[in-house]
């Protein structure tokens, strides 16, 4: 395991790299024996120092939720980060595109809870419980850990490469809406460049959630009631550049665009 001077300096290096837009070698790389308890420890940091700075929690991203995802990426197992207020955009919005590293977009389903939930023995059906509305979000990866050979110890590292998120306008209850079965067609300047289907995270796009609650659970905590839960994506994600206009379509629960500038 990594020294707690290690750690901190890992932290540092990956809040550099944010501020500056860049890369850094990756940490498994440097540093073999890394775990993945060391990883959250570095997100830990990394997030206690933000917080510290006055930004605002408002949720949690849970990626590598699908095959799709754990394909496209060589790593097979979830992972989590944390997200700020600031990285809320709203559907329409205009993004800087040079406010990222790497930059792709993910198609999921957003989940806000009405009340907490918590593991060791979450389910899927607790998860329902406890959701007051799914909405359908893009997620702008950033990544500032070289992408070849990374595995998921870089990735957890570098808050498992989560940079903001777009929000649509239409909101289901868990019981109005079949979420395995809701669908997207993502579009880069009117071109269609994947498709999927809900379901193709974990059978369920809310059995992330209960996964989640139960991996809090080791580490002492929940997740509250208010938090934005983003459930991971369902298709591959997507290379986006200054100037590429997205659309997603995702049928009954309506689109999203965004623009990257």
């Amino acid at each position: 395991m990594l020294t707690p001077e290690q750690i901190a300096e890992i932290a540092d290096e990956l809040a550099a790299a944010d501020r500056a837009h860049s890369v850094i070698p990756r940490i498994t790389a440097r540093y073999p024996a890394a775990t993945i308890e060391d990883s959250y420890a570095i997100q830990g940091v990394w997030r206690d120092k933000n917080v510290a700075a006055g930004r605002r929690l408002v949720g949690r991203k849970i990626g590598l939720t699908s095959k799709a995802m754990q394909e496209a990426t060589g790593i097979s197992e979830p992972d989590y980060g944390v997200m700020f207020e600031d990285t809320v955009y709203r559907s329409g919005a205009d993004i800087p595109v040079d406010q990222f590293s790497n930059v792709r977009i993910e198609v999921e389903l957003a989940f806000v809870l009405k009340e907490p939930l918590e593991g060791p023995d979450c389910t899927l059906a607790d998860a329902l419980a406890a959701i007051d509305y799914a909405i359908p979000a893009l997620e702008v990866l950033n990544s500032h850990i070289e992408l070849e050979g990374r595995t998921i110890v870089d990735t957890i590292s570098d808050n498992a490469a989560y940079g903001a998120m777009v929000l649509g306008d239409v909101r289901k209850g868990p019981d109005e809406i079949d979420l395995r079965w809701v669908p997207a067609l993502l579009y880069r300047n009117g071109e269609i460049t994947e498709t999927g289907v809900a379901a193709g995270v974990l059978d369920h796009p809310a059995t992330g959630v209960a996964w989640l609650a139960n991996k809090f659970h080791h580490h002492g905590a929940r997740l509250e009631a208010g938090e934005i839960i983003l459930a991971g994506s369902f298709t591959r994600p997507m290379w986006v550049s200054r100037g590429d206009d997205v659309l997603c379509d995702y049928g009954p629960m309506g689109r999203i665009t965004c623009r990257f500038v």
